[in-house]
């Protein structure tokens, strides 16, 4: 196997609604601060690769006018995902073990704003069984929150210090959407918005965009001075159908993390994509992480959200840490789908 690294990264800053602004545009900035922060321009880059879905733009084949941002002129080695940039960026990995490229662009993007996004993330589900019901993506995180509260002694005091530690965490993160230090009794007096679940527990709707390019080898040293090497990398599905998985838990990521290496070293940090309060608790005990672990230092989902990009982020954000020298090792993760159905997992680790 090739050693990939991520060798520089861009995002946009978390925006609950952009009117001025289309896909494209918050798009080609990222794209642009990006290239330049790795001495590259497009032809310098041997395949590009895209994660956004269609639904959230309302029309077919909507990620073909992303590539404006990218500049397709040259003909470019370009591939898309529908699914989040994480899984582009899998695809982006395993394009670089082929050997006769040494670079990679991936890019995702989401303008959840305009439509109603908890409706249009129905649309994923079994068209024969769920869909008809229009069970939303709010409807079956409370599900999984009261299997969750019901199961093993985790309670709603849990549930709001992990909001609590996310805003406050985000307080340091200049792209958050939502940030500042919030108290935990406060949270808890707080109605409920779809019992369990209270509003905070709920991710914010988001606009964004993120950027990363990956290296191989010797090329990445030549790109960058600690490159965030991707010494693992797995994904995994759960079954279609919430009603035959046990919701509390989460198999997919712990198979992920197993084949992906997380056991096999200390974590420094952990970037875990988990919109809901309740689904960074399932997730830490998949991944078996240590309380010592720094959670979501970037202050994670709750703090912004922008729907197919949120999981390249965590990525993103646990790969700054190992080129900036604050981190040694660390574990991003992803999810897809309703309930934490798809999960992958990444090991990064710095030079010793």
């Amino acid at each position: 196997m090739r050693d990939i690294a991520v060798v520089a990264t861009a995002q946009s800053p978390a925006i609950r609604k952009d009117e001025r602004r289309n896909e494209v545009e918050i798009l080609m900035p990222v794209v642009h601060e990006l290239r330049d922060r790795a001495g590259l321009k497009q032809e310098d880059i041997g395949f590009t690769v895209s994660g956004s879905c269609d639904y959230l733009q309302g029309q077919a084949f909507a990620f073909v006018t992303a590539l404006d941002a990218i500049g397709p002129w040259p003909p470019i080695d370009e591939s898309h995902v529908e699914m989040d940039g994480a899984w582009a960026l899998y695809e982006a990995w395993t394009r670089l073990q082929y050997g006769d490229i040494d670079t990679a662009l991936v890019y995702s993007f989401g303008k959840s704003s305009p439509g109603d996004i908890r409706r249009i993330l129905t649309l994923q589900l079994d068209p024969y069984y769920l869909v008809p019901l229009w069970p939303d993506t709010i409807a079956m995180a409370a599900l999984q929150a009261r299997a969750l509260l019901e199961s093993d002694g985790v309670t709603e005091r849990d549930m709001a210090e992990v909001v609590a530690r996310s805003r406050k965490n985000a307080k340091d993160n200049p792209n958050a959407q939502l940030k500042g230090d919030v108290d935990v009794e406060t949270l808890l007096k707080e109605p409920a918005y779809l019992s369990p679940l209270r509003k905070h527990d709920c991710p914010p709707i988001t606009d964004g965009a993120a950027a990363v390019i990956l290296a191989a080898g010797d090329r990445a040293r030549e790109i960058t001075d600690r490159p965030a090497w991707i010494r693992g990398i797995d994904h995994r599905i759960e079954p279609h159908s919430l009603g035959v998985r046990d919701l509390t838990d989460s198999p997919s990521t712990r198979k992920a993390a197993e084949h992906a290496g997380v056991a096999n070293g200390n974590v420094d940090i952990a970037e875990l994509h988990a919109p809901f309060s309740h689904q960074e608790i399932i997730l830490k005990r998949a991944l078996g992480l240590s309380d010592d672990v720094n959670v979501n230092p970037s202050g994670g989902a709750l703090a912004s959200n922008a729907v197919m990009a949120a999981g390249l982020l965590r990525i993103i954000e646990a790969a700054d840490r190992i080129m900036s020298g604050q981190a040694n090792r660390a574990v991003a993760h992803a999810t897809s789908g309703p309930a934490l159905q798809q999960n992958l997992v990444a090991v990064l680790e710095g030079d010793k």
